[in-house]
């Protein structure tokens, strides 16, 4: 029985990993693609989760940036502006981390998407959360546009992606062949 759940578990985490593509992509090239997603991880904000009196109407109540948090913001955002690149909407979770990391990329106007919210600390349903994200996806990848640039938990990019991130970190998605790949940015931490 236990070696029945080893191999169970070998074979989950074989096919959660199998969508992720050996190597990285540079910013520069994540930038060439058509009909993929930018998927940010918030910039550095000290601590784990939030605090038990979490609202996410209320940023007192959240775990906030810091100034290296905001800084690493700034230049994410410079990264993209050198490279030539704005957009009409960057997409993020209604958490205050996700919407001023957004804000302070500054390469598009903001706008606040459920389908980003942090399910980490059931403060949002998961399949709710992950209904709306997925049918904003199948939209992007329909559209062939260039990249839609989302700012987002680790929880939901690796539920979308398989893959981990740090703060400030990035991934491509292609929602048309449900493949990743991490962006190399000099930021990352």
């Amino acid at each position: 029985m236990i070696q029945r759940r080893w191999q169970l578990f070998f074979i989950f985490l074989f096919s959660f990993q199998a969508t992720a593509e050996a190597g990285s992509i540079s910013l520069k090239d994540a930038l060439e693609t058509r009909g993929t997603v930018i998927m940010f991880r918030h910039a550095l904000a000290p601590g784990f989760g939030d605090p038990t009196n979490f609202q996410v109407t209320d940023c007192s109540t959240q775990r906030n940036l810091d100034t290296r948090g905001r800084e690493q913001s700034r230049a994410i955002g410079l990264q993209f502006k050198e490279l030539g690149f704005s957009t009409a909407a960057v997409y993020s979770s209604p958490w205050c981390r996700c919407l001023e990391t957004a804000q302070l990329m500054d390469i598009g106007p903001v706008t606040a998407f459920n389908g980003l919210g942090s399910f980490f600390e059931g403060h949002v349903n998961r399949g709710q959360t992950l209904k709306q994200l997925n049918n904003q996806l199948a939209v992007i990848a329909s559209a062939q546009e260039k990249p839609v640039v989302m700012v987002t938990h680790q929880v939901v990019i690796s539920a979308v992606t398989g893959l981990g991130t740090s703060s400030g970190e990035a991934i491509l998605y292609d929602p048309k062949n449900d493949r990743s790949r991490r962006i190399q940015l000099s930021t990352n931490d």
